[in-house]
């Protein structure tokens, strides 16, 4: 099966504003806007979990290939396209994956798959990218540089596809790199970005205690586990608040705690997960130690075994100051002025940051929000965008793209 290409009768989508060119971008939008949210409405109701976008790889590669470019599979799913050739590299990073939620909505392009609903807008990043690349195909012998698109399968999975694409030699000979991300709290035609951390690291912990058993008239005679699980329930996230910084934004919170089947029993296995979520890169690098040294002396009077995992995600998505005020500048000129917005550092995890641990880049914030109704969250089942986002956000990309090569 693949992802049909289709044009929409009436995309009800109008181009905010031309900002300040190129006249090829706007002449090129005028024409394919509506293909643009043709493949973002596709996308959205073939929806595929991580590691298993093939219709959508599938369909970015035909795009690509009809207008002359030459993508390069990576291994699994995903794809990267260069366009044009010089000295200088910059890369524009979307993301493909769906998540495991059923979709709320009565739109007509809804998820055709029980189950797996694009809640995150990643069929938006995904068209946007394309659009942009099509966009740049159109002038490629006009660029002052090479532009690569980077269709990153697996962010939603930790910790995430960006390593799979890094490894892949994805970066290979990038000076730079980009990418947008949808904001349901931004109003159309804002883009929000930040010098600094934009997102936070994200670590998994799995903690499994084991206990002989018994009675519950009779705690004494063995290891009470439930007891040994309230107290790291409860204990972790009060020490961690006092022997990390406060500033650092630093959060442990548990989703999952599992144990025993009868009211008077002791259980003999437990087992509780959560997140462990921190804004400072150096703090995360120091959590895995700390975590394991306090859940050790948190244990140790209650006599449990226990086997702790710690599973480090992903690092804070860390904006360098040169490529925010690029990013700032890409939509001034894709919107007009005012259109760039100060945005604050999310909780959130994001494997954009694997890539600025090897390149320096940026992540921003596209607006999505109609200006009415609610704002529901993303990784929301009732989760929606205004499309009127999908041009602005093919604006900024190729701005960011041609200011960066413009040195």
């Amino acid at each position: 099966m693949t992802l049909l290409q289709t044009r929409p009768d009436e995309p009800n989508v109008v181009d905010l504003g031309a900002g300040s060119g190129p006249q090829w971008l706007d002449a090129w939008l005028a024409e394919h806007t509506a293909d643009v949210v043709g493949w973002r409405r596709a996308i959205h109701a073939h929806p595929e979990l991580a590691r298993a976008e093939r219709m959508t790889t599938d369909l970015c590669a035909t795009v690509l290939r009809s207008v002359g470019l030459k993508p390069r599979l990576l291994p699994g799913t995903g794809l990267v396209c260069d366009i044009g050739s010089g000295p200088r590299t910059v890369a524009l990073r979307a993301d493909m994956d769906a998540l495991p939620l059923h979709e709320h909505s009565d739109l007509p392009f809804a998820s055709r798959t029980p189950g797996i609903a694009h809640m995150c807008g990643h069929d938006a990043h995904t068209a946007v990218l394309l659009g942009a690349g099509v966009a740049l195909a159109s002038a490629a012998d006009r660029l002052p540089g090479r532009v690569r698109l980077v269709f990153q399968p697996a962010e939603e999975v930790q910790p995430g596809g960006a390593l799979e694409v890094i490894a892949a030699d994805g970066l290979a000979d990038v000076d730079r790199i980009f990418a947008l991300h949808c904001d349901p709290r931004l109003e159309v035609g804002r883009v929000g970005t930040r010098v600094g951390p934009i997102t936070s690291a994200c670590d998994m912990l799995e903690l499994r205690l084991t206990s002989p058993g018994g009675h519950t008239s009779r705690p004494h005679l063995t290891a009470d586990l439930v007891h040994a699980l309230g107290t790291v329930i409860t204990g972790l996230p009060d020490l961690l608040s006092r022997r990390i910084d406060p500033r650092s934004g630093t959060v442990l919170v548990w989703g999952q705690v599992d144990a025993g089947h009868a009211a008077n029993a002791v259980p003999e296995v437990g087992t509780l997960s959560g997140t462990l979520r921190t804004a400072q890169h150096q703090t995360w690098n120091e959590l895995e130690p700390l975590v394991r040294q306090l859940v050790t002396a948190l244990l140790a009077p209650t006599g449990v075994g226990y086997v702790l995992e710690h599973r480090r995600g992903v690092p804070p998505v860390v904006n360098d100051a040169v490529s925010a005020d690029l990013l700032v500048r890409a939509a001034e000129r894709a919107v007009g002025p005012g259109a760039a917005t100060d945005t604050e550092q999310s909780s959130g995890g994001e494997d954009f940051g694997w890539y600025l641990e090897h390149v320096p880049g940026a992540m921003g914030r596209l607006g999505v929000w109609s200006g009415e109704g609610p704002q529901s969250d993303i990784h929301q089942p009732t989760f929606r965008l205004d499309e009127r986002a999908l041009p602005v956000g093919v604006r900024t990309m190729v701005q960011a793209a041609l200011l960066s090569l413009e040195g």
